[in-house]
């Protein structure tokens, strides 16, 4: 069966902020907003916009592609091993590999 509806990339503008916080974790506090993304082993100092158990979200205007290993470093946790999520903004969302205790 055919449907006369189709999805494509037009249908929503990419300047349209969500109206909902559709998150399912909590956002952890962290003891400082800054650290360093380690991308090709190189370190970047970034800005910590949030953090939950499976990720975080942070600033990063540099070049870095989805899927990319990465591992991040924050002043209250120590070395965190991720992967590029998404890329929007000047920002990085980074899944971690294990789950923060």
């Amino acid at each position: 069966m055919s449907s006369r509806f189709y999805l494509h990339g037009d249908m929503i503008p990419r300047s349209v902020k969500r109206v909902f916080d559709e998150r399912a974790e909590e956002r952890i506090e962290t003891g400082s907003s800054t650290g360093v993304l380690v991308l090709r082993k190189r370190n970047h100092v970034v800005t910590l916009v949030n953090l939950s158990r499976s990720g975080a979200m942070i600033r990063f205007a540099g070049d870095a592609h989805i899927g990319e290993s990465v591992s991040l470093q924050l002043l209250d946790r120590g070395a965190i091993a991720g992967q590029v999520r998404w890329l929007r903004d000047g920002r990085m969302g980074v899944s971690f590999l294990q789950p923060l205790e």
